[in-house]
């Protein structure tokens, strides 16, 4: 060795050194932090799998939809929240949507324009119409309303660009009806695909509605994207309609609903929550479908 070459003999060390740094936090580290948690938490260190008899129906730290084919909700069932992981709950997709507050306006698609791939032009919702669309849809599942402020009753943005003389309704497309005739003065009109407004004044429009009767977390994702719980409002909405469709009493459900909320976390962090997987299992185990 030491009569090699300088060089040589400083790769041969890296070398060494990367076998050896492999084997120990490549190898070794791994397995004893895998041994340790399985001694301490066996069911987390292996996924908490949930299981209903031989079955492994989901992970109690994952969510899932409870949707059918078409993906529309299974109404015997409570709804868990909103994913923007890949294509929902998706564990090697991870993340949020990216999109806050002042992400308000959407781009309408162009009939009849295509994208780089060839495929019909959809253009992209804002953070705040896929608020309002799901607000919507929720209300609508459940009997109540769906109106949140800055929505439209469609269900879309209520957000005007505002010109010199005009106003428009960015998230309207024509022929729409605008939710405003007029602004200040000035005429509301449609809006016109592929038009561009972004030299008009961003206004959102408040609107009458009240505070919303469908919870935040009915209509906004986690920051994972992969959250299996929600708030017991959200539960407590939808336990009429699982009563309903299940045939069972509310009380029933409502007493199912209570025995699978979690409290804060050391009696002060986070909020309560509840178990959506646990607690659909909880009501199948007790009447069968």
């Amino acid at each position: 060795m030491r009569h090699l070459p300088a060089p040589l003999r400083r790769h041969l060390t890296a070398i060494r050194a990367l076998a050896v740094l492999t084997v120990l936090l490549g190898l070794l580290y791994p397995l004893a932090v895998t041994g340790v948690a399985r001694l301490l938490a066996p069911g987390g260190a292996g996924g908490s799998i949930v299981r209903s008899g031989d079955r492994e129906v989901g992970s109690a730290i994952i969510g899932q939809s409870f949707t059918d084919a078409a993906g529309a909700p299974v109404a015997t069932y409570f709804q868990s929240r909103p994913s923007a992981a890949g294509d929902g709950y998706d564990p090697t997709s991870t993340g949020a949507s990216n999109l806050g507050p002042e992400d308000v306006v959407d781009t309408l698609p162009v009939p009849g324009a295509v994208n780089e791939d060839g495929e019909p032009d959809e253009g992209r919702l804002s953070l705040l119409t896929r608020v309002c669309a799901r607000s919507k849809a929720v209300g609508e599942l459940e009997g109540v309303s769906g109106a949140r402020p800055y929505c439209t009753p469609e269900g879309t943005g209520a957000v005007l660009k505002v010109f010199p003389g005009r106003a428009v309704s960015v998230n309207q497309a024509c022929p729409a009806t605008p939710f405003l005739t007029s602004y200040r003065g000035l005429p509301v009109r449609c809006a016109t695909p592929g038009e561009d407004h972004a030299a008009g004044l961003t206004v959102p429009v408040r609107g009458n509605a009240g505070a919303p009767a469908v919870p935040a977390d009915a209509v906004t994702a986690s920051g994972s994207g992969l959250d299996p719980h929600i708030s017991p409002a959200y539960a407590a909405l939808q336990a009429p309609r699982v009563a309903r469709e299940r045939g069972i009493a509310l009380a029933e459900v409502r007493r199912t609903i209570a025995e699978h909320t979690t409290g804060r976390a050391l009696g002060f962090m986070g909020e309560p929550a509840v178990n959506v997987l646990e607690l659909n299992l909880a009501l199948d185990n007790a009447r069968p479908r």
